[in-house]
């Protein structure tokens, strides 16, 4: 178990969270993306000072690596690789959509599908299809929602569809279904268990070469 420090700022929703051996110590959050690269550092030392803590003390600084905003998840991954860097701290990544699902299976504690969604902007989403034990039954992709999305998994057991881009999956069901679309709120402390789980695995990034995992290229319109 381990002191680490937890940076989300892959949606529109940051966070930074510290933990201690596996429990929350305390979560700071942000709900303006434009202002995640400001508010970032503020948190970090705020956090740090709350508990009287110096950064030599932390152990690792995990960062919620996407998919998700490319602006945020770039934020993120800069912060993060200059912190540890500077700090000589290990780096852990933590996929976006398996902390959300980290966060919601811990709420629920049910043996069911669990499908975070992050909206991609019209009708695709990142999304991923988990279990109870938080194995990927269906990998992290970007996804054009259509019809028969998840026909594969619909109708075997609950199934909970939930993140900000979950609205644009319930118009496609038809008759009552086992789909559930509970509330849901991202936050940095849903990684705490991943991150921890690395740590004691020594499951470390490389520095100087982590990048976010995007799941599809950045696109900006040309100039006419």
């Amino acid at each position: 178990m381990a002191l680490i420090l937890h940076i989300d700022t892959a949606t529109s929703f940051g966070s930074v969270c510290l933990s201690q051996d596996g429990k929350e110590l305390e979560t700071l959050h942000n709900a303006d993306q434009k202002d995640h690269a400001a508010t970032i550092g503020l948190f970090i030392q705020r956090l740090l000072n709350n508990h009287g803590i110096r950064h030599e003390e932390l152990d690792a600084i995990a960062v919620s690596a996407g998919p998700g905003s490319y602006t945020g998840l770039r934020v993120g991954a800069a912060t993060v690789k200059g912190l540890c860097y500077t700090w000589k701290k290990p780096l852990i990544a933590v996929s976006t959509l398996q902390m959300m699902a980290s966060g919601l299976q811990a709420e629920h504690q049910e043996d069911a599908f669990y499908v975070p969604m992050i909206d991609a902007r019209r009708m695709e989403v990142f999304t991923a299809v988990y279990n109870s034990s938080l194995h990927a039954e269906m990998p992290p992709q970007a996804m054009i929602l259509a019809p028969d999305s998840f026909s594969a998994y619909m109708g075997l057991k609950t199934a909970f569809f939930f993140g900000d881009g979950a609205a644009k999956w319930r118009p496609f069901l038809g008759s009552p279904t086992n789909a559930v679309f509970p509330t849901y709120q991202i936050s940095a402390a849903h990684m705490i268990p991943l991150a921890d789980k690395a740590f004691a695995s020594k499951h470390f990034q490389d520095v100087a070469y982590f990048a976010p995992h995007y799941l599809k290229a950045f696109f900006t319109p040309g100039k006419p």
